[in-house]
């Protein structure tokens, strides 16, 4: 086998899905094993790559199982409930939240808080999440709410409206870094839970890719602000914009008070 053809097989490889781990590890493997008597320099350094990538699965599933610490310390409980949100900041859009219930010891490759995956691997891990999850609710709260009761309780509306909208319900919420109030379930709050806990962080993937999507479809309808590429947060091209053309219908007028003043 020559060096194009092994590294055709590792790019075929590496193109595997994400829940594909096992068998991707395997066939790295397998490959790395085939060319192990060959002893052109080319090859060499392609098998280390092999086996660096085969190590490299073991170290991302060790990852993702040690943000299950504190799924694994209430395993007593039949359902547990990650929830977060996204657009706390932005001037424009609204608050979106989601509420996750997946399966126990289940394992996600590349699951982390939102913030810390790429886009194409957020979606595919969306996709991955809505089909697999024991439940998935979601809870929003326009930019009129947020402007009228304020994005604190427009957070925790969202939140409870995420968790209401779940199937099944849950015996305990995971939630990142506060508690919810009014929400009859018993909680545990956990700081930067998007990053310890891999239901948290799933309720972050769903949250942020809902989020992104409305937003771009936003652009649509007021491409001026390049929603598509800022999602409402206040970039160069957008509080440009913003100063020229004044607020559109989705702007937050309690955030954009040191931009636009419509006096």
């Amino acid at each position: 086998m020559n060096v194009c053809e092994i590294k055709a097989k590792i790019k075929e490889i590496e193109e595997l899905p994400l829940m594909k781990y096992e068998e991707k590890k395997l066939r790295f493997n397998l490959l790395a094993e085939e060319i192990s008597m060959d002893e052109r320099k080319g090859v060499i350094a392609l098998r280390d790559k092999l086996i660096k990538k085969s190590e490299d699965i073991d170290k991302e599933i060790l990852r993702v199982k040690a943000m299950m610490s504190f799924e694994n310390k209430y395993s007593d409980v039949n359902y547990i409930c990650g929830t977060d949100e996204v657009g706390r900041g932005p001037l424009a859009g609204p608050i979106v939240t989601a509420a996750v219930i997946l399966p126990k010891g289940y394992v996600i490759p590349g699951l982390n808080d939102s913030k810390q995956v790429k886009k194409e691997m957020r979606e595919e891990l969306y996709d991955i999440i809505l089909r697999d999850a024991v439940a998935v609710g979601l809870g929003m709260n326009t930019e009129k709410f947020i402007d009228t009761e304020g994005i604190q309780e427009a957070n925790y509306d969202a939140m409870r409206k995420a968790v209401r909208n779940l199937s099944v319900t849950p015996d305990l919420v995971l939630v990142d870094a506060v508690k919810i109030p009014k929400l009859p379930i018993r909680q545990v709050s956990i700081i930067k839970g998007d990053a310890l806990s891999v239901s948290i962080a799933a309720a972050s993937i769903v949250a942020k890719v809902t989020r992104d999507r409305l937003m771009t479809e936003y652009d649509k309808l007021y491409p001026e602000y390049d929603f598509k590429n800022n999602m409402g947060y206040g970039s160069k091209k957008h509080l440009e914009a913003l100063t020229r053309l004044g607020p559109c219908e989705i702007h937050r007028r309690s955030f954009i008070k040191n931009y636009w003043n419509e006096d």
